[in-house]
């Protein structure tokens, strides 16, 4: 039997592709036929040899008993003719996929800052308890955090910044407020307790609202001002009711609040425009606080207490002693350097809630490692103001 094919736009005969006169077997049909000349058989037609063809369908095979000949109807198409499948593939969103990349950054850098914050305050603590010199510990935190800075731009590690005169120029009333709320609150905690220093330092807010209104002019909305309420009384109750109080370290906390609060004004009216990273920004803020601070610590210390004092703590503590003060040194920078580095990937608002909970993680751990004693009543004034902190930081949203 021959088989014979009826032509369409989308079909061919096989005429073509079968010898004419043979016997044939058993039939055997293939979905696909094989190609011998497809252009001396179709003259007319546009196919190309070079193609693979694809069968959509063999709807009407049979063999006719009458005509002797095997009829095949095939309904074929090239490749590259081919009609689009209507099958659905779902690709990931490309915004969402860079949000949680986003997301999953700044939970590493809260995660840093906090632990590396914790970190600090711990040894810096242990440090003050064997060596009461502030003043001495706050430059040397300085001086570690620019020697590593400088090492790093000495190496490639990092970039250098492009600074002139203008810029140093701008940084310089930053850099005194930064010195004096350094100093301030270390030798707050040289006197009381870790917690009860960040328990005052969560007041900042009130003295950012209070020099922002009375100094710059400022106006706020009505929740901004309800939020310092629990901030204020929340500080207040615990002052009230700290078993180690102590004025000095009190006011070291209040002080360190107002000149950090000085510190972000003179950082935003200055820095407007500058193309420095806030890596760099922070280092280029510790070597000129560094500069700062070296003569005030001597002339405040002296060098002859500071070898006797230091002489005491080692005899007392050993060679762990240099250990704690390089680690604290380390610490400090690196704490202050990734806050930094966060804020050219947050907003302020973002970086705020940051910054209380940060506060809530050195409180919880401070007396946890130093078993610090801490009335009901002294922990519920925490509380409030923390609460407090964070309402503010809402409110300015």
């Amino acid at each position: 039997m021959l088989s014979s094919i009826k032509l369409s736009p989308s079909s061919f005969t096989s005429t073509g592709f079968l010898p004419n006169r043979r016997s044939i077997p058993t039939p055997q049909f293939s979905p696909l036929p094989i190609i011998k000349s497809l252009h001396s058989a179709f003259p007319t037609q546009s196919f190309s040899s070079q193609k693979p063809l694809h069968v959509a369908s063999i709807d009407n095979l049979a063999i006719s008993k009458n005509t002797q000949q095997r009829k095949t109807e095939c309904q074929a198409y090239e490749a590259d003719r081919s009609r689009p499948l209507d099958i659905k593939i779902e690709l990931p969103d490309e915004d969402a996929r860079l949000e949680a990349a986003k997301r999953i950054k700044i939970g590493i850098y809260f995660a840093t800052w906090w632990a590396l914050n914790v970190v600090f305050n711990i040894y810096n603590k242990k440090v003050l308890n064997a060596f009461p010199f502030p003043w001495l510990t706050s430059t040397l935190s300085l001086a570690a955090g620019s020697l590593l800075m400088l090492i790093s731009w000495a190496t490639r590690v990092a970039d250098a910044p492009k600074t002139d005169f203008e810029f140093w120029k701008t940084l310089f009333p930053v850099a005194v407020a930064h010195t004096i709320g350094h100093v301030a609150a270390t030798v707050s905690m040289s006197k009381v307790a870790v917690s009860f220093t960040h328990i005052i330092k969560s007041g900042e807010p009130a003295f950012s609202v209070l020099v922002s209104r009375f100094l710059l002019g400022d106006s706020f909305p009505m929740p901004v001002y309800l939020s310092l309420v629990p901030i204020i009384g929340g500080c207040a109750l615990s002052a009230l009711t700290e078993l180690n109080f102590n004025m000095t370290g009190f006011m070291g906390a209040m002080i360190s609040n107002l000149a950090f609060v000085f510190r972000n004004i003179f950082s935003k009216k200055g820095m407007n425009g500058k193309s420095v990273s806030g890596m760099n920004y922070y280092a280029c803020l510790s070597m000129l606080s560094l500069l700062i601070l070296t003569p005030f610590a001597i002339a405040v210390e002296g060098h002859q207490l500071w070898a006797v004092g230091w002489q005491k703590a080692v005899s007392q503590i050993g060679p762990n002693f240099v250990w704690w003060v390089v680690a604290q040194s380390v610490f400090y920078h690196l704490y202050n350097q990734v806050s930094y580095m966060s804020l050219d990937q947050i907003s302020p608002l973002t970086f705020s809630i940051g910054n209380t909970m940060k506060r809530i993680s050195v409180i919880v751990s401070s007396i946890i490692i130093f078993h610090t004693p801490v009335q009901p009543i002294n922990a519920l004034g925490a509380a409030i103001a923390i609460l407090g902190t964070f309402l503010y930081s809402q409110a300015k949203q």
